[in-house]
């Protein structure tokens, strides 16, 4: 799909009888392959959510760095017509960069809603540089999905706003528990899938 910003690629995984799209996208250091993405892709589509996993140009271009958040916006806002043009309510998601060009651009744009996988509420080690005004500006019902031990912003870190926070205990950035941790690996994917069921169930 053709950008201002250059080729991007949309990975569909469609549900038989859809009633929302779900539009993923990767963060500044990795691609669709991330285990929530591909978690989500797998679990929603017998639940009514059409899951498209976007690929950002930079990434497709096979760039190793993102490249600044205007140019991540304007990749976003040259695919969401193909995103939108079945006619079903359009959820804007992401994980960690993908969640802040979601949220930025969420009410320019249309969306129903807003899906912010490990928010990077901060750069590590630097709580005072807070991106919080991107999240809270969403203007769309919103749901940050956040590791327990994330170091961009553990959940408790969080400001008060009118989004809803559900926490993946000691889960990293990337959602990975570790071995002595009392949950194990699909249990950590199964809180991310499941919390999103539900409050894509609200969603109407």
């Amino acid at each position: 799909m053709e950008t201002d910003a250059g080729t991007a690629r949309v990975t569909w995984h469609r549900a038989g009888k859809a009633r929302l799209v779900l539009a993923v996208s990767h963060g500044a250091g990795g691609g669709i392959e991330a285990r929530d993405l591909q978690a989500l892709a797998s679990a929603l589509p017998a639940h009514g959510v059409s899951v498209a996993l976007v690929e950002q140009p930079w990434r497709v271009a096979g760039k190793k760095v993102a490249p600044a958040p205007k140019t991540l916006d304007v990749g976003w806002r040259g695919l969401w017509p193909g995103l939108a043009k079945h006619g079903l309510p359009v959820v804007a998601g992401g994980r960690s960069a993908g969640a802040r060009v979601a949220c930025r651009t969420a009410t320019e744009l249309g969306a129903a809603a807003v899906l912010a996988l490990s928010f990077p509420l901060h750069p590590p080690g630097r709580p005072e540089k807070s991106r919080a005004d991107e999240l809270l500006g969403s203007g769309v019902p919103t749901l940050v999905v956040q590791g327990g031990n994330d170091p961009f912003g553990k959940p408790e870190e969080f400001p008060e706003g009118s989004y809803e926070l559900v926490e993946v205990p000691y889960g990293d950035h990337g959602f990975v528990v570790p071995k002595r941790a009392p949950l194990d690996q699909d249990e950590a994917l199964k809180i991310i899938t499941d919390s999103v069921v539900k409050w894509t169930a609200s969603l109407g």
